[in-house]
């Protein structure tokens, strides 16, 4: 019975992350995340209280996804600074180029919507998978001998999270480039 539990449990938080990411926070609502798993809408609440815990269970299942994520885009990256670099952003822009409908990074788009609710449960949930993030990109930069790779590591972050809003506000590829040029200006620089 457990399992099955679990397996229901599951096939919700797929359905909201499917809704969420598809359409944002606010214009999801709860029927159609039960039509989207093949439940009521009563068995969705069964299982959680409200749409924000289902955000915040969401939340947590997304940062799974993007350890492993890390993990295979650090499996194809070269371990010198430059390669790093260009490795990293390429492959965003290789998401970006191969994802029919690219609408960027849901997370992002998300916590955006919920900007004016500090005490919602998904925001540090949120930023809890952007540290993690940070995190390994200070690693994989102290690892290329990177002078400085806490700071080094915020400005690529800023730069990768810049990139993307403005691929898909312009729907232009060369904005990852041009980030990435940038990141390798300054993982250059010294402290």
């Amino acid at each position: 019975m457990r399992k099955k539990q679990e397996q229901v449990r599951q096939r919700i938080i797929e359905a909201a992350y499917d809704s969420f990411w598809r359409s944002g926070f606010a214009r999801t609502n709860v029927d159609g995340i039960a039509a989207r798993a093949k439940l009521t809408k009563r068995t969705v609440y069964s299982y959680f209280r409200s749409k924000d815990d289902l955000l915040a269970a969401v939340l947590r299942h997304h940062a799974e996804l993007a350890t492993t994520r890390l993990q295979h885009i650090q499996d194809r990256m070269p371990t010198d600074r430059d390669g790093l670099i260009d490795s990293f952003f390429g492959q965003l822009a290789g998401w970006a180029r191969s994802t029919p409908r690219w609408s960027g990074s849901g997370l992002t788009r998300l916590v955006v919507e919920l900007a004016d609710l500090p005490g919602h449960p998904a925001r540090p949930i949120a930023q809890g998978a952007k540290a993690t993030t940070e995190a390994w990109l200070t690693e994989r930069l102290r690892e290329a001998k990177v002078a400085g790779s806490p700071a080094r590591a915020r400005d690529v972050m800023l730069l990768m999270e810049g990139a993307m809003m403005l691929v898909l506000i312009h729907g232009d590829i060369s904005y990852m480039e041009a980030a990435a040029s940038a990141a390798k200006r300054l993982v250059r620089k010294r402290g």
